[in-house]
């Protein structure tokens, strides 16, 4: 297990690496995105990994809500630093996400947010089996591109 979540975390630093610069904006063209804007200091960061099973049946509904709930998140709250999701090629209904935050104090805003709650709510019967952990960085200061 410790084997596929260390490799589905590379696996998303380096398509963040890859297609950093091909993320999608949202209709305010004149509006960047906190994560642009915001330099922080690492050493505080709350960081984890997210392991999601969610109902294969479901699945495009669920990423529906995913997506909404990612892109409010990084626009508009300067604390949350990452959310970037990936799945299993071969079982699209296995996910992680990387999660960055600035601190405890900018997860616990987050996790209270509206965004967040409808999320939280609309997905609570499509998901099967949620694992949460957290992590300690081993190159806190890295910047992902």
């Amino acid at each position: 297990m410790l084997k596929k979540v260390f490799s589905f975390f590379i696996a998303a630093v380096v398509f963040m690496v890859v297609f950093s610069n091909c993320s999608s904006k949202p209709d305010n063209k004149n509006k960047e995105p906190y994560m642009n804007e915001t330099s922080i200091p690492a050493e505080n960061n709350k960081v984890r990994l997210s392991m999601i099973t969610v109902d294969s049946t479901r699945l495009d509904e669920y990423n529906t809500f995913l997506k909404e709930e990612i892109e409010a998140s990084m626009w508009l709250e300067p604390g949350v630093l990452t959310l970037y999701a990936v799945s299993e090629k071969d079982n699209p209904n296995k996910m992680v996400i990387l999660e960055i935050y600035a601190d405890e104090e900018a997860y616990q805003k987050h996790i209270k947010t509206s965004h967040f709650l409808k999320y939280k709510k609309g997905t609570l019967d499509m998901v099967q089996s949620l694992e949460l952990i957290d992590t300690t960085p081993l190159i806190p200061g890295l910047k992902i591109k």
